[in-house]
C-alpha cells in the first residue's frame, strides 16, 4: 500500500521524489509506463503543469492517473496560467479526486513557451498560492467565504540554493514558510560546496521560524550532454553546472554522454546521502525518466 507523502517526510531519513511530465496529446500510454516502473521506486511523483509554458496535458489528470495506479502524486500548480478562482477550483478538484500534495509554483513566462501569444495571467504569486492552500485547509477561500467541506493538502515550494546574490531567494524562502510551505524541492544543484552553504543560511532560517518541520530535497535534473550543461549555465536562471562535470561530459565516448550523466547523477545523490546534506533528492529526468532507476542504482539507493 503507498505510503501518504505526509507520512514520509516525517519518518523517513532520506525521501526521494521524481518527476514525470505529461505527453502533448492523449496518448498516455508512456506516462502510465513510467508511473508504473517508478511509483515503488521513489517516495512521490511530481507532475509538471504545462512545463517551461509548453501546452500538455493537465498535472491534476496525470496525478489521478497515478493515484488509479497506486502511486503518490504531487500536483504541481502554477500561477501563470489561473486566475484566483481557477486556482482555487484546481485545489478543491484535486482534493476531491484523491490527491493530497501540491506544489505552489509562479510559473514561467509563456515567451518561452510554445504558445508566445498566449496572456499570461499571474493574479497570484506562489507565495500567495501557498496562502490560498493555507484558506482552503481551513476550510474557507480566499474571499472569506466557508467551504461546504475542507482540503488538507500538504503544501510545498520552490528554492534557488545557487542563486547570485543569495540573500533575496533566502528572504522569500522564508516567505515560503511563513506561508505554510512544509517541504521544498530545490532547482537543480551540482556544486556540493555552494550547496552546504545554502544549507547552513536555510538552517539559520529553518531555526528562526519556528514552524515546526520543513524538509528540503535537493533537486537534481540528468545532465545528457556537455551542450546541454553549457545551455542550462546560459539559459537557466539559478543553475551552474561546473566546468569539471562539462569536461567530464564532453569526454565521454561517442554515445556514452547519457551514461556519464547518469554516473555524474549517482554520484551526486550519493555523497548528498551520505553526508545527509539535506533531507531528501528531487530527480529531474525531462523525458528520460525510464532511466530513473538506473540513477538511484549509480548513487547505491535504487
Amino acid at each position: 500500500m503507498v505510503r501518504a507523502f505526509r507520512d514520509v517526510l516525517q519518518e523517513k531519513d532520506f525521501v526521494i521524489t521524481a518527476e514525470i511530465g505529461p505527453p502533448k496529446g492523449t496518448d498516455l500510454s508512456r506516462l502510465v509506463h513510467h508511473i508504473e516502473l517508478l511509483r515503488d521506486r521513489v517516495d512521490g511523483l511530481n507532475v509538471t503543469d504545462n512545463q517551461s509554458s509548453v501546452m500538455r496535458v493537465s498535472s491534476l489528470a496525470a496525478c489521478r492517473l497515478i493515484v488509479e495506479h497506486g502511486g503518490e502524486p504531487i500536483l504541481q500548480l502554477t500561477c501563470r496560467d489561473r486566475n484566483r478562482l481557477a486556482l482555487q477550483s484546481e485545489l478543491l478538484s484535486a482534493w476531491v479526486l484523491g490527491v493530497r500534495n501540491v506544489l505552489c509554483l509562479t510559473g514561467d513566462y509563456v515567451t518561452v513557451g510554445d504558445h508566445p501569444e498566449a496572456k499570461p495571467v499571474f493574479d497570484l504569486d506562489s507565495v500567495q498560492l501557498l496562502q490560498t492552500v493555507q484558506c482552503l485547509n481551513q476550510g474557507r477561500d480566499l474571499a472569506g467565504n466557508s467551504l461546504e467541506g475542507a482540503t488538507d493538502f500538504l503544501p510545498g515550494a520552490v528554492v534557488t540554493p545557487e542563486a547570485d546574490p543569495l540573500e533575496p531567494q533566502l528572504i522569500k524562502f522564508a516567505k515560503k514558510i511563513r506561508a505554510g510551505a512544509r517541504f521544498f524541492q530545490t532547482q537543480a544543484i551540482y556544486d556540493l560546496d555552494r550547496f552546504r552553504q545554502f544549507m547552513d543560511r536555510a538552517r539559520q532560517w529553518l531555526a528562526q521560524a519556528q514552524t515546526g518541520p520543513v524538509k528540503i530535497l535537493a533537486g537534481m535534473v540528468l545532465l545528457t550532454s556537455a551542450k546541454m550543461a553549457r545551455y542550462m549555465n546560459e539559459h537557466v536562471p539559478g543553475v551552474m553546472v561546473p566546468e569539471a562535470l562539462i569536461q567530464e561530459l564532453a569526454r565521454a565516448e561517442k554515445g556514452k554522454a547519457l551514461q556519464v550523466g547518469i554516473e555524474i547523477a549517482g554520484r551526486l545523490i550519493r555523497q548528498i546521502y551520505q553526508e545527509r546534506l539535506c533531507d531528501g533528492v528531487h530527480i529531474m529526468a525531462i523525458g528520460r525518466e525510464e532511466r530513473v532507476p538506473d540513477i538511484l542504482a549509480a548513487a547505491g539507493i535504487g
